[in-house]
């Protein structure tokens, strides 16, 4: 590496803690600054499945038809604020525009390379710090009531196979050897081995920034309020009231992004995928493996002293509260999926997906500022694709060549 930089990183969740950790191996002085600190957001309350798998956007062909009904069915994970809706509808029209087969390919290999190993490269990020002991190797599966139900899935597994995933199918008394603690309703498993799961997002996030402090990183708890340019060139970025002096500053703000992206000319169409959390404490008896229940959309994570289900798309914008029917709706759903099982206490959770309308994360740097890159917009796999995005970033800014095609993710895709 031929220099030195101070690089300001805007966003302290996992892409951004990602990014600070191999920017000081490569020997760069940084400085973390967050609102709220790190791991605060949705790197705390994400579902914590190293999800590789997880290549299919939402945007399948037939949700267009599929939608509305979805919306109108107090049982399916789909919700709205309707009084959003006006505001939503600039977005939403982009968005379902790639709701078709070659659009669907195209997104699906624009994540295989940020997702696709994910759990390697988690333990690559977490190698020598205390955060390692929060990374679990273990399979993820794909539940659902019968193989015909499975097979009306036909389309993303394919996708899937295509890009080198391969599972195995356990039918009726197969998965019930393999993990007894769901219902018997559920009577197929895609099981997926070299996977992972996180067994407290929050902490992993926390414990990787403190190892970045404790190697002469800084942190701040501040709101950035812009970027400071000269000749072209990053020189600071201002927050809480003062200019903090950098060479590179890199936006990994998730979904609070989109307003510092447009003041560096980068008019990313952003919205909130709100997203849900019900945390079980203590439960009588935990999932073997992290799993998708494929009729209610939800994931069931083993954690530390808990089940974490984690699911549900609602639209609504960053300011209005939580709803209670995606809780009542998850509660049910998990009551349903493992019958027997008790617990002592709930915790309630609700944060903010950052969702591109094109469902590829944006990644790189800004065009006409030197010194000023991006990572944000991971829609359902920030925890995923953190760690790869952070490196990427790192490789990046020492002009290194990354062996990824990087212009998929360019932010000068949405340059104004």
């Amino acid at each position: 590496m031929s220099e030195s930089k101070t690089i300001a990183i805007i966003g302290a969740g996992i892409v951004g803690v990602s990014a600070a950790v191999w920017l000081q191996r490569d020997g760069h002085d940084v400085v973390l600054i967050d609102k709220e600190g790190p791991g605060e957001g949705t790197s705390h309350g994400n579902g914590g499945v190293l999800a590789s798998c997880s290549i299919v956007p939402v945007t399948v062909p037939g949700l267009l038809k599929k939608a509305p009904k979805m919306l109108l069915s107090p049982s399916q994970p789909l919700f709205l604020k309707w009084g959003y809706l006006p505001k939503l509808v600039p977005w939403l029209m982009r968005y379902l525009r790639h709701a078709n087969a070659s659009d669907v390919d195209r997104i699906a290999s624009a994540l295989t390379p940020i997702i696709g190993d994910s759990l390697n490269d988690h333990k690559a990020l977490a190698e020598g710090t205390i955060a390692e002991r929060w990374i679990v190797p273990s399979d993820y599966l794909f539940l659902y009531e019968n193989r015909a139900h499975f097979e009306g899935d036909a389309f993303g597994w394919e996708i899937r196979r295509k890009h080198g995933f391969h599972w195995e199918e356990l039918e009726g008394k197969a998965f019930q050897a393999y993990d007894p603690v769901f219902s018997e309703d559920i009577g197929f498993a895609a099981k997926l081995a070299d996977h992972g799961h996180i067994t407290d997002p929050g902490r992993y996030v926390k414990d990787l920034a403190a190892h970045v402090e404790a190697n002469g990183g800084k942190i701040m708890r501040a709101n950035v309020e812009d970027v400071v340019r000269e000749n072209g060139q990053v020189a600071g970025v201002r927050a809480g009231g003062e200019t903090i002096a950098c060479d590179t500053a890199i936006v990994t703000a998730g979904v609070w992004s989109g307003p510092l992206a447009k003041r560096l000319g980068v008019s990313v169409p952003l919205e909130s995928e709100r997203g849900y959390h019900i945390e079980l404490v203590e439960p009588s008896a935990m999932p073997r493996s992290p799993v998708m229940v494929a009729a209610g959309k939800f994931v069931a994570t083993p954690m530390d002293g808990r089940i974490r289900l984690a699911g549900i798309v609602e639209f609504g914008g960053l300011d209005a509260a939580p709803s209670r029917a995606p809780f009542d709706l998850m509660r049910k759903n998990a009551r349903a999926a493992f019958p027997g099982v008790t617990w002592k206490e709930e915790v309630e959770w609700m944060g903010h997906r950052p969702a591109p309308a094109d469902s590829i994360p944006i990644i790189g740097d800004v065009p006409g500022i030197k010194g000023a890159y991006m990572g944000f917009g991971h829609h359902h796999v920030g925890l995923t694709g953190g760690p790869k995005t952070g490196r990427l970033l790192a490789q990046m800014i020492a002009g290194r060549t990354p062996n990824t095609d990087m212009s998929v993710y360019a932010p000068s895709r949405f340059t104004t």
